[in-house]
């Protein structure tokens, strides 16, 4: 609807389109916000689960099993983006990054 179908209630008009406006994309902020709190702890999940299937429970891990590009071909036949080999990479320095202490969620700030 076009605003000059109020006349005389412009401002009452303006008023509400900012605040639906506001309201929307207040929304969006959050979710985006949300999407990215989830997603990061994801790959730190991920990230961790690698280190520790890499070391099977010793200290260093063994390196020379090509784990990583088996991952990276598993994950995106199953789940498209997202795995390809630098990601996996990122994901598991991500949790060495960050493997002690809160959530990397709580320890990051946007």
């Amino acid at each position: 609807m076009k605003k000059d179908l109020y006349k005389g209630q412009t401002t009452d008009y303006e008023a509400l389109v900012k605040k639906i406006s506001g309201s929307y994309v207040a929304a969006q902020t959050k979710t985006v916000n949300a999407v990215n709190a989830n997603l990061l702890e994801a790959y730190w999940a991920i990230g961790k689960y690698i280190v520790e299937f890499e070391q099977n429970g010793s200290a260093k891990a063994e390196y020379g099993k090509r784990l990583l590009e088996t991952l990276s071909k598993d994950l995106s036949l199953i789940h498209g983006k997202g795995f390809s080999l630098s990601n996996l990479k990122r994901m598991r320095q991500l949790y060495g990054a960050y493997s002690i202490g809160a959530k990397p969620s709580h320890q990051l700030s946007w």
